[in-house]
């Protein structure tokens, strides 16, 4: 482990030799996971293998790739960082049909949760520091190893540290797990912090809990995924404001260290609601999409948004999320609503053999998956798995996108509806429920309205229905349930359930 040294060096030559040795021929761990043999989670797993298939994509038979990072190399091949510290780069990941070759670039890091390639170098984000590694004699080995910032503490195993792709500035954005759930060690445990290319580092916002995932959304503002747990009812996704309190009060002691941030935020009250305490705390980041717990994964991991272009299917500028524990994918959309953010989650693709901790696309327009079973238990049978979903071509039937309206929703499928059935408001099925914002471990849902959809119009040639809705909660999850929306062709949809969270209703 690095700390805070700068230094070049062999690098651990004979643990490489022996590297180089596994790494040279690849087998393939195991074939593709029926629904019977993993389990159903929204019992899709068989339907969604018609429109997304699993591609294995082998690893080195006798070395566990627990992936945490990826990244796609200008050379063409996959950059992989490891949750055991090493970086490999890998041939033939993105073929059809995967035969791979790994290559150690290098080794001894700490938990590589951020991976990008910029200018010749890999900046990477282990638990302790931003690295910036590089191979100057190009021999395909890491020889160079700078620390560009390494301001935060760490002093516990569960002190993540997770970073983004550089942002159009050159920055990555780093997210920083506290000590432990309820506590803040050492300096800035808790917080997202910036880190420029020459090494400044730039406090952004504290009040994180467990971050497993940063980057940007689909309109380019930084986001990161928080699990539930304490002044967490649910996993979310939140934006990184700015001065902004995420939500968590461990961490506000180290304002101190960043001046520039002025005054800290006064502490939330505990066993409250979100909405109330907005009014309260001015600085306080409400989520921007709740995946409700179990019904919408139960730690979701890293995400990326789609920039393929219609290579992946209908869902271009959406986010994809993975899920460590239930080992699935998800949907996310955002949109900007009075000057908040908020947004939708929908059901993707289940049947995946790990815990998901990171995604990645790949030039053919494929979503690369990777993980491991380490540290939490994962409904996934294996321990590691790298895995590849493409799509197989053919359109499915699901709601698109929902987007928030001044006296309701408007609703975006990917085929054209049946407008006689999607006219009638019956179809179209409300509940809301909020959480309780408290200290404690999570929280059940509360609150729970019914609405009422009093008028549909089909719009857009049947691609849309915009409902009117008698009822709407700010600062509720709105769960929708259109199970019996057919399309033109007869088709039911494949995934029938959708969670928005109207953090705002928009003016007329």
């Amino acid at each position: 482990m690095f700390g805070s040294r700068k230094y070049q060096s062999d690098f651990a030559g004979k643990r490489f030799a022996c590297l180089l040795v596994a790494a040279s021929v690849c087998s393939l761990i195991s074939g593709v996971l029926t629904a019977q043999e993993l389990g159903e989670y929204w019992n899709t797993a068989e339907q969604e293998s018609k429109y997304y298939r699993i591609v294995e994509i082998p690893t080195p038979e006798n070395l566990a790739i627990e992936t945490s990072s990826m990244e796609v190399m200008p050379s063409g091949q996959l950059a992989l960082g490891t949750r055991r510290g090493d970086i490999f780069l890998v041939d033939g990941a993105f073929d059809e049909y995967p035969k791979t070759s790994f290559h150690p670039f290098a080794s001894g890091l700490d938990e590589v949760m951020g991976l990008a390639f910029r200018d010749e170098a890999f900046y990477i984000t282990q638990q302790t520091e931003v690295t910036k590694i590089t191979d100057a004699n190009r021999d395909g080995r890491a020889d160079h190893f700078q620390t560009l910032s390494d301001v935060w503490g760490f002093r516990n195993y569960h002190e993540f540290s997770f970073g983004s792709k550089p942002d159009d500035d050159g920055n990555l954005w780093v997210a920083l797990c506290l000590s432990k759930s309820y506590s803040s060690d050492v300096p800035f445990r808790g917080w997202c912090v910036k880190v420029t290319p020459d090494g400044k580092t730039i406090p952004v916002c504290g009040g994180i809990r467990s971050p497993c995932g940063i980057g940007p959304n689909e309109h380019g503002v930084m986001f990161y995924a928080e699990s539930q747990g304490p002044w967490n009812g649910s996993c979310s996704l939140k934006v990184l404001k700015p001065g902004g309190f995420m939500g968590h009060p461990a961490s506000l002691k180290w304002y101190a260290m960043a001046p520039e941030l002025g005054d800290p935020p006064i502490e939330p009250n505990t066993r409250s609601r979100l909405t109330a305490e907005r009014d309260r705390v001015k600085e306080l980041v409400p989520y921007a999409v709740v995946f409700p717990y179990i019904k919408m994964g139960r730690s979701i991991s890293g995400f990326m948004v789609d920039r393929t272009g219609g290579k992946f299917g209908p869902f271009s500028d959406q986010i994809f999320v993975g899920d460590f524990s239930l080992s699935i994918v998800m949907r996310a959309t955002t949109e900007l609503v009075n000057g908040v953010w908020q947004g939708a989650c929908y059901p993707f693709r289940e049947g995946l053999a790990t815990g998901i901790l990171c995604c990645q696309f790949t030039p053919e327009g494929d979503l690369l998956l990777g993980g491991t079973n380490r540290g939490w238990p994962v409904r996934g049978p294996r321990q590691y798995a790298l895995q590849r979903l493409d799509w197989t071509g053919v359109m499915p039937f699901e709601i698109h996108e929902i987007t928030a309206e001044p006296n309701g929703f408007r609703i975006r499928f990917t085929k054209s509806v049946d407008p006689e059935i999607a006219r009638q408001r019956e179809y179209y099925r409300l509940q809301t429920f909020t959480h309780v914002y408290q200290q404690g471990y999570g929280s059940p849902e509360v609150d729970q309205t019914i609405p009422r959809v009093t008028s549909v119009e089909i719009l857009s040639d049947g691609y849309e229905a915009l409902i009117t809705v008698d009822g709407l909660q700010k600062g509720h999850v709105h769960e929708f349930d259109l199970s019996g929306l057919l399309s033109q062709d007869g088709e039911s949809l494949l995934h029938h359930q959708a969670f928005y969270t109207l953090n705002e209703i928009p003016a007329e």
